[in-house]
């Protein structure tokens, strides 16, 4: 056969990997520009907020709840401080309980992170408050699919 190159790895051990993906990507044709250089994603900011605080909400209750989980933001106001609105989506009442916590000490620790991250994506001081709401098998309808499931052209 023909090779461009011969890069030897070891799955066991991941040696020689990045020689790999250096390898693939020297020899990858440049193609075209599909958005300017100063943007960063097609997707706004709310997109992104939602699923930071989303990210949150599976990193403290990755084995607590199923991924049945959405953030639609309700208020997204920009000034000296960015003040968002988001509310947290479940689909069962216990699963509510879960994400608040005794005393709401869960529901603090996701949105204390969050507003970390979301902070150091605006770039400025966010007030964050969230909240847990359920509707009842959401994923299961479409409608609420398409509002809460954070696809690109129901954002929240």
């Amino acid at each position: 056969a023909d090779f461009a190159d011969i890069v030897p790895i070891s799955a066991k051990k991941g040696d020689g990997v990045g020689a790999l993906i250096s390898t693939i990507v020297e020899r990858l044709p440049e193609g075209p520009a599909y958005f300017p250089k100063d943007q960063l994603t097609d997707v706004t900011e709310r997109f992104v907020v939602a699923e930071l605080i989303r990210e949150q909400v599976f990193h403290y209750l990755d084995k607590e709840l199923p991924y049945a989980t959405a953030v639609e933001i309700e208020e997204f106001q920009e000034g000296e401080r960015v003040r968002i609105l988001a509310r947290i989506w479940v689909e069962r009442e216990s699963q509510k309980g879960i994400v608040i916590g005794k005393g709401g000490s869960m529901l603090k620790r996701i949105g204390t992170s969050a507003r970390i991250e979301i902070e150091k994506l605006l770039q400025t001081k966010v007030y964050l408050k969230t909240t847990v709401g359920v509707s009842r098998d959401w994923t299961s309808r479409k409608r609420s699919v398409e509002r809460l499931g954070n696809f690109r052209e129901g954002q929240s």
